[in-house]
């Protein structure tokens, strides 16, 4: 019997390499592996969705979820994740010290809809008060010009959101003070150029995310992967099969990181990286990057409440309904 062909969309992470170079296979299927960043990715799999296996944006695969079309369903394999506190960025002179400060203020995002702004947005509300309504949301692209959102937008009156001239970006207007601030996963240029008019708003963001793990014990998702709907009502037992070889190749990429990280010699360029192994263990336990839905039922329920408060699903999503129901039960460790 011939192999199933499936075209795999996602980026090179450490914990696909496994999928993506052969060690591990599905039974009855044959990868082709498509490697770009995942933006590229998300713009392709929104619109005519030509993968059969990719990675997603859970923020948009949540509002598509919500509509009632999606051409994907969700695995609870989430291969991005990312606390996000270091990635608000402040002009010197606008007067923002704290997240209250950014009430009434605008605020330059890639996209009101991308996954990062919707935790952070969520973030800075539960934990500091900020009420999100009040910001004035100017979209487009940090570094580059151009970008738009992928997906339309179903917002109030009082959410204030536009993008920016096609020609300009966030980083430009914060430096000219048509912004106040960026929250982007993009460092904007003039941060990085260690321009002295731009900083971080939480000084020491990784205090900041550890206090934060601490007190809720969320490790936001970014990104999750999806199957083509029509390829599970085709052959009912993928959606499982799938899932344990993502399992599986995880589960490769954290026993090679933890031979690095406990060497005698360190592989990498990273001096610190054996403390920074140690330490992250000591804080969020030794399977501190867990795929399943019942190990991540908090980060879930977070996500799927955000967007219906974001006025992003126009409806209050039960997590569940996100998986593939063969999924929804199956240990992700």
């Amino acid at each position: 019997m011939t192999d199933l062909e499936l075209t795999f969309a996602c980026w090179n992470y450490d914990r696909c390499q496994a999928l993506l170079d052969g060690r591990v296979t599905i039974k009855g299927v044959r990868l082709k592996p498509y490697i770009d960043y995942p933006n590229t990715i998300f713009s392709r799999a929104f619109t005519d969705a030509p993968f059969d296996i990719s990675e997603l944006s859970a923020s948009s695969y949540a509002m598509q979820v919500g509509r009632g079309h999606c051409e994907y369903v969700a695995l609870p394999v989430f291969v991005s994740r990312a606390f996000r506190h270091g990635g608000i960025y402040v002009r010197d002179d606008a007067g923002i010290n704290r997240p209250k400060d950014l009430e009434g203020r605008i605020i330059g995002v890639p996209e009101y809809q991308m996954t990062m702004a919707l935790w952070v947005r969520g973030m800075l509300q539960d934990e500091y008060g900020v009420d999100f309504g009040t910001l004035k949301y100017r979209t487009g692209g940090t570094n580059e010009a151009g970008r738009k959102e992928r997906l339309g937008l179903n917002l109030p009156e009082h959410i204030d959101v536009q993008p920016i001239r096609e020609a300009d970006t966030l980083n430009g207007l914060l430096l000219t003070g048509h912004i106040d601030a960026i929250i982007s996963p993009m460092t904007p240029s003039s941060f990085t150029e260690k321009n002295p008019r731009i900083r971080r708003l939480f000084e020491n963001p990784v205090v900041e995310e550890r206090s934060y793990f601490k007190r809720t014990g969320l490790f936001p998702i970014m990104h999750l992967i999806g199957i083509r709907r029509q390829l599970l009502q085709d052959y009912p037992n993928l959606a499982v099969s799938v899932f344990n070889a993502f399992v599986a190749s995880r589960r490769i990429a954290m026993d090679t990181l933890e031979e690095t990280a406990t060497a005698s010699a360190n592989r990498l360029l990273l001096p610190w990286l054996g403390s920074e192994w140690e330490n992250t263990r000591q804080l969020m336990g030794e399977d501190y990057w867990p795929y399943g839905v019942n190990e991540n039922t908090a980060d879930l329920d977070a996500l799927c409440r955000y967007s219906y408060e974001q006025y992003l699903s126009p409806r209050q999503l039960n997590f569940k309904e996100l998986f593939a129901k063969e999924t929804i039960a199956i240990a992700g460790t």
